[in-house]
């Protein structure tokens, strides 16, 4: 009979904690804004910036071996 209480306690902590967890989201802002979400898709990224000195037009080594047979 005790193992129902210890049991009881845990899931009124266990509720407790998330209940605060919810309250904290919604007072930090979490869920004002529920417009750019669902149209962030249709926006295009800008992707990353690559330098030119990243980018070379030479083969590798092992490119032009295997290229050459």
């Amino acid at each position: 009979m005790s193992v129902i209480f210890i049991l009881i306690a845990c899931s009124l902590l266990l509720a407790g904690s998330f209940l605060g967890a919810f309250l904290w989201a919604s007072r930090s802002g979490q869920f004002e804004d529920d417009y750019t979400p669902s149209v962030r898709i249709l926006f295009e990224d800008e992707g990353p910036s690559v330098s030119s000195k990243s980018i070379s037009n030479k083969p590798s080594d092992q490119c032009q071996k295997t290229t050459k047979k």
